[in-house]
């Protein structure tokens, strides 16, 4: 029965067009997820903390200039860029989000990721190779976005690899969804750990190492702290590792992001994500001090490294598979429920002989995956350099809370917003609970709280908005 279910998947899959070693992936997670003795779950009792992780400040001191140049001149950068930005509403390249202005222009995300490599190109004389995983929707609008930067070339390694996409299956029976009102919804990516599979499939391995690269640096689109560093190049082709993850210290707002662990039946490193948490350890792996770094998904490996590895396995990484209930419509929670079946990119550090890990500040992960995100990148909070590093002061930011109904969507988001978000130099937290337009010029300060109204409400040009909503004026 397992096997005839899972075949009508890989006949969708085939008549999609997709490659055998997608669809070889896809049976491994199937399997796995079916099997009967499939354990999904990390207990803590069969885990140690990670502790001693080295600083990059603490690198970056004993750095030497020339050696760092050269590992630098020998790194490509790989920018995770399928997403779509659906949690925001959007239906299109989650990296085309304008994000803030830098001298009157309009910026992307894909916009500042390009200016912090031509940056790296012109002060360092360094090629630094940039490649894009698309998936098929938004291949085509990030391609021509690219294209548009005059300054921009690159001719021996492809700009761009395409993700797979795999069924969603009815959580019921295991078969591919059928969903007629979008067939699209039928569909979705394997996961980040999906990019080992693409790399793999698209000879891109060989293109580096004909062209002398030695290390590749993959990141998320959506985390513009995730820049270039030859500081990190540095330490990485210095301390001999095949696989580096950058971590960063958690906060109470971070307790439940994923965290790299040690394994204590193999000791080597592993990723575990909250989804992973065994049923009563939660606590455990949410305590901040037990386990106090966090994965920020931004890995170094080296080219010959990954290319054994994944000649060793055919392609197909034994990555754990992580799966994730959700309704086919995953904005009608009345659609049929499904899983898909994903792996984590982070989590190929249990593979890896010597693996390690690097604690790096958090102006290096930056991520937007919200509304409430976006909110506190497009204000005061930060300054877009000249070398397109989004700057701040102490990264440390405000807890912001906007009401879903009325900011979750980005167009939503935008037309209560009609000039720019609120001054949150001065916030220590804000909430937003009903449907709130704002003027020109609102400062926000300590604990900003504005409260629902029961009908659409205004605040006006160069208010201050606190603890008691709309200051009155003899408190301004």
């Amino acid at each position: 029965m397992r096997e005839e279910a899972f075949e009508l998947s890989a006949e969708k899959m085939r008549k999609r067009g997709l490659s055998e070693v997608s669809i070889k992936q896809f049976k491994r997670l199937y399997d796995t997820w079916q099997g009967e003795n499939s354990e999904f779950s990390i207990q803590e009792k069969n885990v140690d903390a990670l502790k001693e992780v080295p600083y990059v400040g603490d690198v970056h001191d004993k750095m030497n200039q020339q050696q760092a140049l050269d590992a630098f001149s020998k790194t490509a950068f790989l920018k995770l860029n399928g997403g779509l930005g659906t949690s925001m509403g959007l239906d299109g390249a989650k990296s085309l989000l304008p994000v803030r202005r830098h001298k009157a222009r309009q910026m992307r995300f894909l916009d500042i990721i390009l200016g912090q490599v031509l940056t790296a190109r012109k002060r360092l004389g360094v090629p630094l190779p940039l490649i894009l995983m698309n998936s098929f929707r938004t291949s085509k609008d990030s391609l021509k976005l690219v294209k548009k930067n005059r300054l921009f070339e690159q001719h021996d390694i492809p700009l761009e690899i395409i993700q797979h996409v795999e069924p969603k299956l009815v959580l019921k029976t295991g078969e591919p969804v059928e969903f007629p009102e979008d067939p699209e919804l039928e569909w979705c990516p394997p996961g980040h750990g999906d990019v080992y599979s693409t790399i793999w499939e698209s000879g891109l391995l060989d293109k580096l190492q004909e062209n002398g690269i030695e290390y590749l640096f993959i990141s998320n689109s959506d985390n513009l702290g995730a820049r270039p560093s030859r500081t990190l190049a540095w330490h990485f082709a210095k301390s001999g590792s095949p696989f580096m993850v950058e971590v960063s210290r958690r906060t109470k707002a971070d307790r439940k992001g994923g965290h790299i662990v040690f394994d204590k039946k193999t000791g080597h490193l592993m990723l575990r994500e909250m989804s992973q948490v065994a049923p009563g350890d939660e606590g455990d792996a949410t305590n901040i001090r037990k386990h106090p770094y966090f994965n920020t998904n931004s890995i170094w490996v080296r080219v010959d490294a990954l290319k054994a590895k994944l000649e060793e396995y055919e392609g197909v990484l034994p990555l754990p598979v992580i799966i994730n209930k959700k309704t086919v419509n995953p904005a009608d929670s009345s659609t049929e429920d499904v899983v898909q079946l994903e792996t984590a990119m982070g989590a190929a550090i249990g593979l890896f002989e010597g693996a390690t890990c690097i604690e790096v500040d958090r102006m290096r992960f930056l991520p937007v995956k919200t509304t409430d995100d976006l909110f506190i990148m497009r204000s005061d909070r930060f300054h877009l350099t000249d070398s397109y590093e989004m700057e701040d002061g102490n990264y440390i930011f405000p807890n912001v809370q906007l009401d879903e109904r009325y900011y979750k969507n980005i167009n939503d988001f935008n037309e209560r917003f009609p000039y720019s978000v609120p001054s949150l130099a001065a916030a220590n937290s804000v909430t937003i609970e009903g449907d709130w337009t704002f003027g020109r010029d609102v400062t926000m300060f300590a604990d900003a709280e504005l409260s629902d109204q029961g009908r659409p409400s205004y605040v006006p040009n160069g208010e201050f908005v606190g603890p008691q909503g709309v200051e009155p004026d003899e408190w301004v």
